[in-house]
């Protein structure tokens, strides 16, 4: 078996998420249909993680298996030229047969954007605020969720059986760019919805319709306040994925915005 480590961006709008499933079209379906097209045969492809259904990825990292052994270059030229344009393959490097791109990953960042105008160009990539925010409230908030707590209230109920509520956020940052407003978050793992979430209930505190006293109950016990105000997948990206050895990158917009 030979192992690669693909880095990949993808524009999530048409897709039912990461994962491969019957009947739906996902980002890991399409990819694993173009190598095995490419390579005439089976592949194993597996990535970071889960991304839901219309939520895009400027840097996702997957692991290819094949019994194949192809130049790197060849194989990112190759899958370009029988992916749709809204697939991109950026990087491929032969990596260990050990390596796992989920298993091996010790952070996560993902961004999401605000935007605080209507636009012509960027619908799908952005969540479109009309009301105004309060940023020091939001940081108020942010200041609230970072750390290491129980995220139970701002997972999905049809979170995987066993899985761990119980999540250090690294980081939680707001940056301004004109009419634009990016939170960059990073951590080891996330929960379903997670960060939406999170986004979502920040976003209700710079509306004024939320304190911090409010966001500590939601961290303290259970809470469906989090599930009502779940941003829409349009302005959330994943990042950037880190393996040992690897440094966070300073934090870049889309190419398109």
């Amino acid at each position: 078996m030979n192992k690669y480590k693909i880095t990949i961006e993808y524009d999530g709008t048409n897709y039912q998420g990461w994962q491969a499933q019957q009947n739906a079209k996902s980002i890991q379906g399409t990819l694993i249909s173009a190598a095995e097209k490419l390579l005439a045969g089976k592949v194993e492809l597996q990535g970071s993680g889960r991304t839901d259904a219309g939520v895009h990825a400027l840097a996702q990292v997957a692991h290819l298996g094949t019994g194949k052994k192809v130049p790197p270059r060849q194989l990112l030229l190759g899958l370009n030229d029988l992916l749709p344009s809204s697939i991109n393959i950026l990087k491929v490097e032969e990596v260990p047969r050990e390596f796992h791109a989920r298993h091996d990953a010790t952070m996560r960042s993902y961004i999401y954007i605000l935007s605080r105008r209507r636009t012509a160009f960027g619908k799908k990539y952005v969540w479109w605020i009309k009301d105004k925010l309060e940023i020091k409230k939001m940081h108020n908030i942010m200041a609230v969720l970072q750390g290491f707590h129980d995220f139970a209230s701002f997972a999905d109920k049809r979170i995987d059986k066993g899985v761990s509520t119980l999540v250090k956020l690294d980081f939680l940052e707001l940056h301004q760019d004109g009419a634009l407003l990016v939170f960059r978050i990073g951590g080891s793992h996330f929960l379903w919805k997670m960060v939406r979430r999170m986004v979502g209930i920040i976003v209700e505190a710079g509306r004024g319709n939320l304190t911090r006293a409010d966001v500590e109950k939601m961290l303290n016990g259970p809470s469906d306040l989090p599930a009502r105000h779940t941003a829409p997948p349009s302005g959330l990206f994943l990042e950037q994925v880190l393996y040992p050895g690897d440094t966070l990158q300073p934090l870049k917009l889309p190419l398109f915005l």
